[in-house]
């Protein structure tokens, strides 16, 4: 099966996750949020992410900005950049992240 996209069901205030895709220089991470439920603000000092948003939408944060995102979306942040995303409709909202390079 090529298509590796998750059924994830996340209750309110839950965030589930499952790693779609791992290699020596690539992580790609789907991440369900339900509602009320967010990733908190992170960051990777010497990797890229970019945020796909698959369904619903998130209000995504990123260094002192703050937007919220429609699926289909796509969020790159810069390294360093500190970044999260919220969910607060009533839907499930799913998105991935991709992070290059992994972290050594």
């Amino acid at each position: 099966m090529l298509d590796t996209y998750p059924d994830l069901d996340p209750a309110e205030g839950e965030v589930l996750t499952e790693e779609l895709f791992v290699s020596d220089d690539v992580l790609v991470k789907a991440f369900a949020l339900g509602p009320g439920a967010s990733v908190d603000p992170h960051d990777h000092e010497n990797a890229t992410n970019v945020f796909h948003v698959l369904e619903g939408n998130v209000i995504v944060t990123r260094d002192d900005e703050e937007e919220t995102v429609d699926a289909p979306g796509v969020v790159p942040n810069a390294r360093g950049a500190v970044h999260g995303a919220r969910n607060e409709s009533e839907e499930r909202a799913v998105l991935t992240a991709s992070l290059c390079p992994l972290p050594s």
